[in-house]
């Protein structure tokens, strides 16, 4: 990941976090990953940072409800756009630059394979493969794909300082199973069941998008004795089932012990839905999934992390687009 220099020091891993992960989707997306140096990078991350935070303001929810009247009221609603529409203008030099040398039989990436679809359907304008559509997908690929999983990441570390003995036990396996002469491959998951039961509990308590992603009805719906009229936002309450106490022997603790049976071995419960479910189930999760194992296991064989001395860890959030740690400091030690 770069970025850790000098042992011991407390430094903030929210961006080193950010580069990584983002990086990931920038080789999906745009067929290339940046230089942590890259400004037009970071000036991407920041922006996109920003407006997620904005999105959780009263200001931004007093738009979702009232977007006719407060469109002409000032307030920082106003500045999402302008930062979302930044990003969007990134996106659209990096589809200029491959239309310029777009080669229909070698697709390198997202945005070739969008581009083969829109020269397919040039005549069919209701199918929706135009430029503008090519921008605004690729902007939910890449925000949807850095934020969520390195905030997941940012609460992992957090709870690793804040529970050093569970942090110890997911050497203790890391060491075990892949010891430290390579670096752990998804491979290696299936033997590494109390790694595995430490990551759906970071994901289960951290409850990222705890209102999951606003849906809309496409016909009059039932559900039992609700009637919800057809074009209806609907939003699906995460934190009722990450937390429901009927189904969570401890839902307010960080307890790994949720996901592993009485010898230890991993389990699956019917409640972890972070990433949603049905048909409109979150599209990066097995991604998301990867990324999450890789990370987290490389990053704990390599490093021991604490706070730093003198302090508490602070397990308060920040409520944004996303569920997001307050910011806050560690150091990282090489094993």
């Amino acid at each position: 990941m770069g970025g850790i220099t000098v042992p011991g020091r407390p430094f903030d891993p929210r961006l080193l976090l950010n580069n990584a992960v983002s990086n990931v989707i920038c080789v999906l997306v745009f067929g290339n990953r940046f230089e942590y140096s890259d400004h037009d990078f970071q000036c991407l991350l920041k922006n996109i940072n920003e407006a997620l935070y904005l999105e959780g303001s009263i200001w931004a929810q007093l738009y979702n409800m009232l977007p006719w009247l407060m469109r002409r009221l000032p307030g920082t609603h106003h500045k999402i756009f302008v930062l979302l529409n930044k990003v969007i203008d990134f996106v659209k030099e990096k589809v200029n630059a491959h239309r310029a040398d777009y080669d229909p039989s070698n697709p390198r990436d997202y945005i070739d394979c969008f581009l083969a679809e829109m020269e397919k359907l040039k005549d069919d304008t209701a199918a929706g493969f135009d430029v503008e559509n090519l921008c605004i997908c690729t902007l939910d690929l890449f925000v949807a794909g850095t934020e969520t999983t390195s905030t997941t990441l940012y609460w992992g570390l957090l709870y690793m300082i804040n529970y050093p003995e569970i942090q110890a036990k997911v050497q203790e396996e890391i060491d075990r199973v892949v010891g430290g002469s390579r670096q752990p491959s998804l491979s290696d998951k299936d033997n590494m069941p109390y790694t595995n039961a430490v990551i759906h509990e970071i994901q289960r308590i951290g409850n990222i998008v705890p209102l999951n992603v606003v849906r809309i009805t496409v016909e009059d719906t039932q559900i039992g004795k609700y009637s919800i009229p057809k074009g209806t936002p609907v939003i699906g309450h995460l934190t009722s089932v990450l937390f429901d106490e009927s189904e969570w022997e401890t839902p307010h603790s960080f307890n790994p012990g949720h996901f592993l049976d009485a010898e230890g071995n991993f389990r699956r419960r019917d409640a972890f839905l972070p990433f949603s479910l049905g048909k409109r189930v979150c599209l990066g999760e097995q991604l998301a999934r990867m990324e999450l194992f890789l990370f987290f296991s490389s990053l704990l064989q390599r490093f021991t992390f604490s706070s730093p001395v003198g302090v508490e860890p602070n397990l308060d959030f920040k409520l944004g687009g996303t569920h997001c740690p307050q910011p806050y400091e560690l150091c990282a030690v090489t094993r």
